[in-house]
């Protein structure tokens, strides 16, 4: 590698940034009217007197639903002002001997809901990696200490001796088999003697899964809640005279940490931390990349790819993670549930890297073990040790391994480790190992938030750190999406929970940033906290504007008046700018409805009920809980995903607030459209008249789930009436206010 050529490239996206910063200050201007406009008319309301009190409440809680919907937006500028995007050159990386150790992170905790043969072809996958074998360490962790998972585990490891010589001799891409057997060729091999091995593997996969499914059958037990912990190196020879390849293939390791029903265990991160300190013993890798367990290795390059970062002289001192993108195989080209985040993994990704870098999003990142355990001040020889078990916990092995002059001490001897080191692993993956020390606090994942990714991104950002966001071409991981309404609703509730937790804390982005970070960091952070407080403006504009409207009473500046046009082009310029986003990205104007409608489902959802619950959480009302989302597959709702029509077979408190809205914003239509055709005065109540337009068109689909299915994933009648009776109260008591 010649020192004069950079391993990779960073570029400002210029077209972009000039769209952007346009778009940012005419939108700002117009916003600048709109609050002239309503603070004017508030004030002349309040000089005359002449309107009710319960008009004059309504109005001021219309203009603070767009004081909150301009504060988010503003926020929001920030990962519009700088977007970048980065090529990398593994080819000029250093010779395999001369690359770093990585360790892989995989957690699961339920083979029920995360089907084990789907988490052995991640772990699969990450031992696949093109990367030296001598130097590549997969971890499992299981919070079930499930033995169908260790079971499974056992299995892979033999599927995984006939798989990787295999994928290594041909240059397999799709290093998951079940991804790989799944398509009709690999597009580069043809050759006989390819196509007999390929069947040989197919066969040997068969074997796999009926072995896996095998084990799940005859488990009496399938979770445990109550288990010491479990850690086990994978070394089982393959039987039955099959006899694969000879092939050096990566440490694998199974960790079960102990886990008791009376005691907390701090969710997914407590589990990364316990394999951090595990790992640390054992193997004592630099670099970590953690997965998803249904995240698996689509690109076996990205190993390299990111060592183009970390190997960067230039960046690596300060660079904690490289962030690469979710990407999912199960998504259909609707993507009626916005199951992508098109708008997040793109503009806010992309955005962020020309700051500081992207906020960790807790699957896809190759992570340095130096910022997740030496965030307070680099490990020297002659650092007092009884400080460092303050922080870092009594085990001196584990200490010793923090010392960046430490080797990694890569256990490959089965016998050795049963005999030396299980007790001490054991005693690092037990619960009081973390008693009175500084995990989850200063080191490792931290455990303030359920949010653990975004939180110790945030704070690894405010010491100091930066990150990167790569995003190649292929696809370097693939997951697998929640393409089940309910559980999606279910699954942003918990990340709201999470974000809503720290925005009103002492860690809330823009209290505790500012002096920390640079600003537009800042920002950024703040919007993804705050951004869930904008089911309030959806709730108040999805409701007042219609009571008035049923009462032919105007909140908004009639067709001649000129502020008409201040509403006009604030509702244009964050569509088309919405639209166009969509358009750049590859996506069509159907994307830009599909996210509209997301966007209007979970504000009266999930935005609510989680800020509920984090509210609750943080003033000691409720508990924390965090359940796995359900990875299995289900053929009915599937089909209804692709065929892209919507399954509202969902908790009743997530379809009975959405319907009920729908039919509020109906009945006040026709309502206000009998009063405009009676007076024959349409221009005042015009702009309330369109907002309920619009909802019922970019609903539609909870309209015909409603009215004109008959299908089994409809709204459910009971579900209906009572939405409509919903719909009735609150339109009669808004009368009954209004008039009074």
């Amino acid at each position: 590698m010649e020192d004069s050529l950079p391993l990779n490239l960073c570029q400002v996206k210029k077209s972009s940034l000039v769209i952007n910063r346009l778009y940012t200050s005419l939108h700002s201007i117009a916003l600048l009217a709109l609050i002239f406009y309503r603070t004017s008319t508030l004030l002349e309301i309040t000089k005359t007197g002449n309107k009710s009190m319960p008009f004059v409440l309504f109005y001021v809680l219309v203009f603070a639903s767009e004081l909150i919907l301009s504060f988010i937006w503003l926020l929001n500028q920030a990962y519009l002002w700088r977007p970048v995007y980065r090529t990398v050159f593994p080819e000029r990386l250093p010779e395999d001997d001369k690359l770093p150790a990585i360790d892989v992170f995989i957690c699961t905790a339920d083979p029920t809901r995360e089907p084990s043969v789907q988490v052995m072809n991640t772990v699969i996958s990450a031992m696949a990696l093109d990367y030296p074998a001598n130097k590549l360490h997969v971890y499992l962790s299981d919070d079930g200490g499930s033995p169908v998972t260790l079971g499974a585990m056992r299995e892979a490891w033999n599927f995984a001796r006939f798989w990787l010589p295999f994928c290594r001799k041909y240059g397999i891409q799709t290093s998951s088999p079940e991804a790989y057997f799944s398509v009709a060729g690999d597009g580069n091999v043809s050759s006989k003697e390819f196509t007999a091995e390929k069947e040989k593997i197919k066969e040997e996969y068969d074997v796999f899964k009926e072995r896996v499914n095998k084990i799940k059958e005859n488990a009496t037990t399938i979770i445990s809640k109550n288990h010491p912990s479990i850690i086990e190196v994978i070394r089982r020879p393959a039987d039955n005279g099959r006899e694969p390849d000879k092939a050096e293939m990566p440490l694998l390791v199974y960790v079960s940490r102990e886990k008791r029903p009376s005691q907390p265990h701090n969710f997914k991160a407590g589990a990364l931390n316990v394999l951090l300190r595990v790992s640390g013993l054992l193997s004592n890798s630099p670099h970590i990349l953690a997965l998803d367990c249904d995240m698996y290795c689509n690109d076996p390059a990205s190993a390299r790819q990111a060592m183009c970062f970390h190997l960067d002289s230039e960046i690596s001192p300060k660079l904690a993670f490289v962030q690469f993108p979710h990407n999912f195989h199960n998504i259909s080209d609707n993507d009626i549930y916005d199951s992508q985040l098109r708008t997040f993994f793109t503009n806010q990704w992309y955005g962020m890297d020309g700051i500081t870098g992207p906020i960790n999003c807790g699957t896809c990142f190759y992570i340095t073990r130096e910022a997740l355990c030496e965030t307070s001040g680099s490990i020297q020889e002659d650092t007092n040790v009884g400080q460092l078990r303050k922080i870092f916990g009594p085990s001196n092995e584990f200490i010793k391994s923090l010392n960046r002059k430490i080797k990694s001490n890569i256990i490959k001897d089965e016998a050795r480790f049963s005999s030396a080191l299980l007790q001490e692993s054991q005693c690092l993956a037990s619960l009081s190992y973390e008693r009175d020390t500084q995990w989850g606090k200063e080191v490792g994942f931290r455990y303030f938030s359920v949010v653990e990714d975004y939180f110790t991104g945030f704070l690894l950002h405010c010491k100091g750190w930066n990150s990167v966001y790569y995003n190649p071409q292929r696809p370097p991981f693939l997951g697998t999406a929640s393409t089940n309404l309910g559980e999606m609703l279910v699954q942003n509730t918990r990340w709201t929970a999470g974000l809503i937790e720290v925005a009103i804390s002492k860690y809330s982005p823009i209290i505790y940033g500012p002096s920390r970070m640079p600003i537009l960091a800042c920002m950024c952070y703040a919007q993804l906290a705050y951004y869930p407080f904008g089911f309030i403006p959806f709730w108040c504009l999805s409701i007042i504007p219609q009571l008035c409207l049923a009462q032919g009473i105007p909140l908004y500046p009639e067709i001649s008046n000129p502020f008409f046009m201040v509403f006009v082009y604030l509702f244009l310029s964050s569509n088309l700018k919405h639209i166009q986003e969509a358009l750049s990205a590859g996506h069509s104007i159907r994307t830009w409805m599909h996210e509209q409608r997301m966007w209007m489902i979970k504000s009266v959802t999930c935005y609510f009920y989680g800020s509920l619950n984090g509210i609750m959480e943080k003033i000691g009302m409720r508990e924390a809980s965090f359940l796995p989302t359900d990875k299995a597959e289900d053929e009915g709702r599937t089909k209804l995903y692709k065929s892209g029509m919507f399954d509202f077979r969902a908790p009743g408190m997530f379809i009975i607030p959405m319907c009920t809205l729908v039919i509020l914003n109906i009945v006040s239509l026709l309502i206000g459209a009998v009063k405009i055709i009676h007076t024959r005065n349409y221009g005042e109540i015009f702009i309330q008249a369109f907002i309920s337009f619009f909802i019922i068109v970019v609903q539609y689909p909870v309209i015909e789930g409603i009215f004109f299915r008959k299908d089994y994933g409809r709204i459910p009648k009971s579900a209906s009436l009572l939405s409509t009776m919903l719909a009735g109260i609150i339109l009669s008591l808004g009368s009954l206010v209004l008039i009074y």
